[in-house]
């Protein structure tokens, strides 16, 4: 009987939990539910658990960052710089760079430079500057500057660049004017009161530029100090900063142009920058005392010969195409490149055959012989 009991009362008790437990569920309010019973004289409080409700795991959407207000990335390194400074005209200025005229002024604040053998084993550079600080000592002292070569002037015309120079050869003369280019030189026209010569050094590597010479040189010449409409420049960036895959180790790139030029490159893993050597030591601003560093290093591998009996050199950069490599956080990779004359920009592009893509900061580019290109070292 006493068992019978028992299994009346459990029974009883198990039905009460399973609709105190459905009533429960249907209930909508916040605070807990108490019921109270009796089974056979015995006194039994049940407090039913309130089952919370799941609310679904909302969808979370990337929000890109938004331009800051007034900025616009520079053509130049893909980095944000003031919109008015966005759309002028860049400097392509050309630099000495033999040892007695080194280290050069203002060479820290180029956007990009270029370095290309000229005659007798040597390389000239070229900087290209979307703007110069007025307050900068750059704009006090630009050089030394040197004369143009005619492969100079086709680099520079990719950029829509107002061409700095002292002089120019014969074949670059010839090139300038069939480009219609822009141009201060220092030897002719209103170029002439652009430049000083500093008495220190020995002529002719003591010729320098001012800022402001440039400017009213410019200003006298009538020239566009804007970009032309729909210009977008030849480089793609990327959002943020990458690590290439699959390429072979860059921690030093040597370059060796000649017996007597040989600049190298050597990766910083904390700086994620390449620093220039050259001469056997860091290459330095004059002006500020500071190396030379770069995010990206691109080598463009050309076809150079010698042009006349005076050692002067030309290249295939026209209407033509060729190999080299990107080298970016102590990493290359194989690349290709093309120009064609009647579009006038360098294209760079991967071994996909898709347009390259450089981390944003600033450029140097060897355009370097193919008779040396098995030269080159990765370490």
């Amino acid at each position: 009987m006493k068992c019978q009991k028992r299994y009346w009362i459990t029974f009883t008790i198990l039905c009460l939990l399973f609709v105190t437990v459905l009533f429960g569920c249907k209930k909508k309010k916040e605070e807990q539910e108490v019921i109270i019973t009796k089974i056979s004289g015995e006194e039994l409080i049940l407090t039913p658990t309130r089952i919370p409700t799941l609310s679904p795991t909302p969808t979370l959407t990337p929000t890109p960052d938004p331009t800051p207000e007034g900025m616009e990335k520079s053509v130049l390194t893909g980095e944000w710089i003031p919109k008015e400074v966005a759309n002028r005209r860049p400097y392509a200025v050309m630099l000495n760079n033999i040892k007695v005229a080194s280290p050069q002024s203002g060479t820290q604040d180029a956007d990009i430079l270029y370095e290309i053998l000229v005659e007798a084993g040597i390389t000239r550079l070229m900087a290209i500057y979307q703007t110069i600080d007025p307050e900068s000592k750059t704009a006090k002292r630009l050089g030394s500057v040197r004369s143009a070569r005619h492969y100079f002037a086709s680099i520079a015309s990719e950029y829509d660049a107002i061409f700095v120079h002292f002089g120019q050869t014969t074949y670059a003369t010839k090139k300038m004017d069939k480009l219609k280019m822009d141009r201060v030189n220092g030897l002719t026209g209103y170029g002439v009161s652009s430049f000083y010569r500093d008495k220190s050094i020995k002529a002719p590597h003591n010729a320098f530029a001012s800022l402001s010479g440039i400017e009213k040189a410019v200003e006298k010449a009538k020239y566009r100090t804007e970009r032309k409409e729909g210009y977008t420049g030849q480089f793609t960036f990327y959002n943020e900063e990458q690590t290439l895959q699959n390429g072979q180790t860059a921690n030093q790139v040597t370059l060796p142009f000649s017996s007597g030029m040989q600049p190298y490159l050597v990766y910083d893993p904390e700086t994620k920058l390449y620093t220039r050597y050259q001469f056997g030591k860091v290459h330095v601003d004059y002006n500020t005392d500071q190396a030379l560093k770069f995010k990206n290093i691109i080598i463009q591998i050309v076809k150079q010969w010698d042009i006349d009996k005076n050692g002067y050199q030309t290249m295939d950069l026209e209407n033509t195409s060729g190999e080299g490599y990107y080298i970016t956080n102590g990493t290359a990779i194989p690349i290709k490149w093309t120009k064609k004359e009647s579009s006038y920009f360098m294209r760079y592009y991967d071994e996909k055959q898709e347009v390259l893509t450089i981390n944003p900061g600033k450029t140097y580019i060897a355009v370097f012989p193919d008779f040396r290109a098995s030269k080159i070292e990765f370490e």
